[in-house]
């Protein structure tokens, strides 16, 4: 029976490296002011590229808070793609769990 739940559990695990290196090419934009800044994230949280507009460069304080929530909005629809896929994950892992 513990030699069942730890293959089990190792296999949990495998699937969770499956998923996380599938959430590296999953990307989500986050969007200020109407695309004056945008930044792309991939699901696994992390900043791939940031675009600033030409219009804002020569404003510094602008440009820092249309970063903030640029950054902001692409981390939390990363973090909901990520939830989304390791909660399905989960829910599918439970009944060979337990």
């Amino acid at each position: 029976m513990f030699g069942d739940f730890m293959s089990k559990m190792q296999d949990a695990q495998k699937q969770m490296e499956e998923v996380k290196k599938r959430l590296e090419n999953v990307y989500v934009e986050g969007v200020a002011e109407n695309g004056l800044v945008k930044v792309t994230a991939n699901a696994n949280k992390k900043i791939i590229n940031i675009s600033i507009s030409d219009e804002i460069l020569n404003d510094k304080e602008t440009m820092e808070d249309l970063l903030i929530v640029a950054i902001n909005k692409a981390l939390e629809k990363a973090e909901n793609v990520n939830n989304s896929e390791m909660g399905s994950l989960a829910q599918g892992m439970m009944p060979g769990l337990f």
